[in-house]
């Protein structure tokens, strides 16, 4: 557990500092809520996909004079978002009120998975379980999320289809041709890293129940099974990227949409019913932004129910045996738990896209064919592996995983220099370096690394914009002389943003990797500073067009927006026409956590 669970928190670590395309912005916290007075309050930490469900909720649970009650005082219920895995972690090691908020009364992640997590941590410090059992507070399941004519091709609704169909069409070298439509190029799927998403997991242990032939009782022996690796392996092969948020890839995806290029970035991807929904209703990421119009596809997504079985993300409502728990608080926590399980409140989660955990409420729209999903699914429910399985299934696919091939290129101009964090006098390239060598471990000893840096005039008598300090090759050769280059890096003059992305991007173009994930990681903390090439236009017409152009041939640019001073939307805006997705770290001192979450996608 202790392996398993550092990797998992990522997610969480990420959330509200990272991805710009993230799904944790939404408020819940003090300032949504005011002053509770001499209220009991109930503080809740609730994953981030149903934040303002329960904010929603809880305004409405507040406002009942009857509902909020413990014998003669108010009940105040006070929602934060805190992603699942950083929680289990806060829970575990200890919570930080001032960095983190409030500690939990309640708390809420997206599946009771984490609860178990959280527990065996415990018990292996030799110290009493937290989180007790609890029945589901809303529910959906993971599905495999296709545009409808791509799944209407392999037989969708009228045959079943399973991770066996989609490890056939990802082994095809005729593609999408094997179904008479060559022009859709080969099959592409987007997921998660399962070391960071839920849904990731939940599709990782799918495709190995499906390859095994069980629904219950997955073990390390089938785990090792040569078909179960093949398997698993050829439906890796076809991921397009990974990732630390499904948000990335529906953003993405509708982007593509909006183009008129439904198909040209991913054939399918593994997300939550929920996710399905809130896509086909226009709102890709489930959040919509103050004066946002939500717009439907031009092409609508279908969930495929996977015929080998799928799990559910199952929302538990856990009230902590904890001992800043009161037994007043945990009382009112009662009274907003008999709150959220109302019929007329559980019909409210479903509106949201959630199924009710109370059965007495029936599912019913949006969960309906209308909306791509079917509420008669999933037929099949995998059964969720012991800890000791979970643990062996990430370290293989740990080796399964499709292999990249990434540079590095790391601004060193003169203001990474600057005072980043005053208490320990390091500067933002200080801070940088010491992430980038920590990310390097995440990379397997077949993934290829090379390491670029960026600055005016960087090389002296023979000005240039950029510099390459190790050539890319296997970071099993060259992990050691990385980090060694890496700790080296000094600060020099001024910012040559777009001539340093422009001409790295060529040369992964030129030197692609057909079965490797191909990427651009760039690391600035600035705006263009370069006289000789200001043309953001010229830079972003020629990205998108070379990615549609050659969308057989996909190079992807994920940059970090690193302190105040970046030019966080332009970074965006260079993510975006490579169909990858740009990470805020504005506050540099969260460059570890956000490195790790750029990592994660390959």
């Amino acid at each position: 557990m202790r392996r398993l669970v550092p990797a998992l928190v990522a997610l969480a670590l990420v959330a509200g500092a990272c991805s710009l395309n993230g799904d944790d912005d939404a408020s819940g916290g003090d300032d949504a809520f005011g002053d509770p007075g001499d209220c009991i309050v109930v503080d809740l930490s609730v994953s981030s996909e149903k934040i303002a469900l329960l904010s929603d909720l809880a305004r409405s649970f507040n406002e009942d004079e009857d509902a909020a009650r413990v014998g003669d005082r108010c009940v105040f219920a006070r929602p934060q978002s805190k992603a699942s895995g950083l929680a289990t972690t806060l829970l575990a090691e200890g919570w930080d009120e001032e960095a983190e908020g409030p500690r939990p009364v309640v708390w809420s992640p997206a599946a009771s998975t984490w609860s178990a997590i959280l527990n065996q941590r415990l018990a292996d410090d030799g110290r009493p379980a937290m989180a007790p059992d609890s029945e589901p507070f809303q529910l959906t399941p993971l599905v495999i999320a296709m545009p409808e004519p791509m799944a209407n091709a392999l037989g969708h609704p009228d045959e079943p289809i399973g991770f066996a169909d989609i490890a056939a069409l990802a082994r095809d070298p005729a593609g999408w041709g094997a179904y008479g439509h060559p022009e859709w190029g080969p099959f592409r799927l987007g997921k998660t890293n399962p070391n960071l998403s839920t849904s990731g997991l939940s599709a990782l242990l799918a495709q190995y129940y499906a390859a095994a032939g069980k629904t219950e009782g997955l073990s390390g022996e089938d785990l090792a099974n040569p078909q179960v690796v093949d398997l698993s392996s050829s439906i890796e092969s076809a991921v397009v990227h990974y990732g630390d948020i499904t948000p990335t890839f529906l953003n993405n995806l509708y982007r593509s949409d909006q183009r008129g290029a439904p198909y040209a970035y991913a054939s399918a991807v593994a997300v939550e019913e929920k996710s399905v929904i809130d896509y086909n209703r226009g709102n890709p990421d489930g959040v919509l932004e103050p004066g946002e119009e939500p717009r439907p596809p031009r092409v609508p997504l279908v969930a495929v129910y996977p015929k080998d079985g799928t799990l559910f993300s199952d929302n538990p409502f856990i009230i902590l045996d904890a001992d800043w728990v009161s037994d007043e608080e945990r009382e009112g926590a009662r009274r907003f738990e008999e709150y959220v399980r109302r019929p007329e409140a559980q019909r409210r989660v479903l509106e949201a896209g959630f199924r009710p955990g109370n059965p007495a409420v029936d599912v019913g729209a949006p969960i309906s064919r209308e909306n791509g999903v079917d509420p008669e699914q999933p037929t099949t429910t995998l059964e969720v592996p012991e800890p000791e399985v979970l643990i062996e299934a990430l370290d293989r696919w740990g080796e399964q995983r499709k292999s990249a091939r990434v540079l590095l290129l790391i601004d060193v101009s003169g203001s990474m220099g600057e005072i980043a964090d005053n208490d320990t006098g390091e500067t933002r390239l200080d801070l940088a370096k010491r992430a980038a060598v920590e990310a390097l471990d995440d990379f397997k000893d077949d993934d290829e690394v090379g390491l670029r840096v960026f600055s005016t005039n960087i090389s002296g008598q023979d000005p240039t914009d950029y510099a390459d300090i190790v050539p890319i090759a296997p970071a099993g050769d060259n992990r050691e002389e990385l980090a060694s280059r890496i700790r080296d890096l000094v600060p020099t003059e001024g910012t040559p943003l777009y001539t340093a992305v422009g001409d790295s991007y060529e040369q992964l173009l030129g030197d692609y990797a057909p079965d490797r994930i191909n990427a651009l990681l760039v690391l600035s903390d600035g705006r263009n500073e370069d006289p000789r090439n200001s043309d953001l236009g010229s830079l972003l017409e020629d990205l998108r067009a070379t990615s549609e152009g050659q969308s057989s041939r996909p190079v992807r640019i994920f940059p970090i927006a690193f302190s105040g001073d970046a030019d966080l939307q332009t970074l965006s805006d260079i993510a975006e026409a490579t169909d990858a997705a740009a990470y805020d770290a504005t506050d540099p001192t969260t460059i570890d956590r956000v490195f790790t979450a750029v990592v994660s996608n390959f």
